[in-house]
């Protein structure tokens, strides 16, 4: 089930966790990242519940993340597959891994990302569409951009008074 009070606010990242944000969710994509579609395979792959991935799995569908593809019909079975919105959030998954890699795995990755096209392990980088530079958290800031409300931009003006 979506995170509702996340959905209702005017910000592309609460949103996005109205979605995103449940415990399991971002495991669960990792999984059909991985190839697992079918309910069984993913449940057993994670230990979880079968209520909680029942629920993971139709907010991701509702979302338009996963779509369902039928199987099986004796009896209806079905696997999730990635939709194209679904897989823009490998660059997501991309910078846990990266995160997750640098501080929380001392023996190192337990796995490896590798580029297909020329088979060598990528480092994830966030570059500038515009120049090309590499991106991070002391060369980036934010600004009110056009779905910005009139309480936006009052609490704009609030932080920069």
């Amino acid at each position: 089930m979506p995170i509702k009070a996340f959905a209702a606010q005017n910000c592309s990242v609460a949103r996005t966790l109205s979605v995103l944000g449940e415990r399991w969710t971002m495991l669960v994509l990792r999984e059909v990242f991985l190839g697992n579609r079918r309910f069984d395979r993913i449940r057993a792959e994670l230990g979880i519940a079968s209520n909680v991935l029942s629920d993971r799995l139709a907010t991701l569908v509702e979302a338009g993340v996963l779509e369902r593809r039928r199987y099986s019909e004796r009896p209806d079975r079905f696997e999730y597959w990635l939709t194209e919105t679904g897989l823009e959030l490998q660059a997501v998954l991309l910078e846990l891994l990266k995160w997750g890699d640098a501080h929380m795995s001392p023996a190192g990755p337990p796995r490896v990302i590798v580029h297909t096209d020329c088979g060598e392990v990528i480092e994830s980088k966030q570059i500038c569409s515009h120049c090309g530079g590499e991106l991070h958290a002391r060369n980036v800031r934010s600004r009110l951009g056009p779905g910005a409300t009139d309480e936006d931009r009052a609490a704009e003006l609030r932080r920069a008074a």
